[in-house]
């Protein structure tokens, strides 16, 4: 019941806009009645974005069980978690995109679902670096990058309609953050890869993370 809700709404939204349908018109297409529809989802935008509230339990379970994992690989591997989900139905995910592109509301919903990823990456992270010192600075930096990294990655293959290697474009971005921290000792120092394709970012202990993810972003597309 869920998929079909979830169907239906995306269908409408396609066809009449966002603004423009109703939770009444949704349940009217998929022939239920509205309290069907308030027990899946607690709103229209919920109704976007049916699959992230699973893939964010699942990637609480990943790093719950990633064990003596290097830190950095771990919360890679578990951001590529949600680019399984975007490609597992490019052609759902590429309208999605547009349609949050043309909607503000749409928008703002979904940059509270991409901090909730990023808290739980520094939620783990925290959790192998300790609370003290630059610990938990180091944690929400990092968490910060990859997601930096995953969207830039994610988002080239959405801009493009779905066409090429979404994996290729995460991955490549990914490794722009392993390189960076991923052998970085806790002052942040990183050494350069076999090729010298490195990317250093250096920032003050309280510098905004807008301004951290910032350079992060711009270091990647110039790479």
């Amino acid at each position: 019941m869920r998929e079909v809700l979830a169907e239906a709404a995306f269908q409408l939204f396609l066809e009449r806009g966002f603004e423009q349908t109703t939770v009444d018109d949704i349940v009217a297409r998929a022939g239920v009645g509205r309290r069907s529809f308030f027990r899946y989802f607690p709103s229209k935008e919920d109704a976007v974005f049916p699959d992230h509230e699973r893939c964010l339990a699942d990637m609480t379970a990943f790093l719950a069980e990633a064990g003596d994992a290097e830190p950095v690989d771990a919360v890679c591997d578990a951001a590529r978690l949600v680019l399984r989900m975007y490609s597992a139905n490019p052609e759902f995910s590429v309208q999605r995109y547009r349609l949050t592109r043309e909607v503000p509301g749409l928008r703002t919903y979904e940059l509270s679902v991409v901090r909730r990823y990023e808290q739980t990456m520094a939620d783990y992270l925290r959790g192998r670096y300790g609370e003290s010192g630059d610990g938990a600075l180091r944690a929400e930096v990092i968490a910060a990058s990859v997601v930096a990294a995953h969207n830039n990655g994610l988002r080239t293959w959405l801009r493009s309609g779905g066409d090429g290697d979404a994996e290729a474009a995460v991955d490549h971005a990914l490794g722009v953050v392993r390189r960076v921290w991923g052998s970085a000792p806790a002052g942040g120092a990183s050494s350069a890869s076999a090729d010298g394709d490195v990317v250093v970012m250096v920032a003050t202990k309280g510098a905004p993370m807008w301004r951290v993810v910032q350079q992060i972003e711009s270091a990647i597309g110039q790479g």
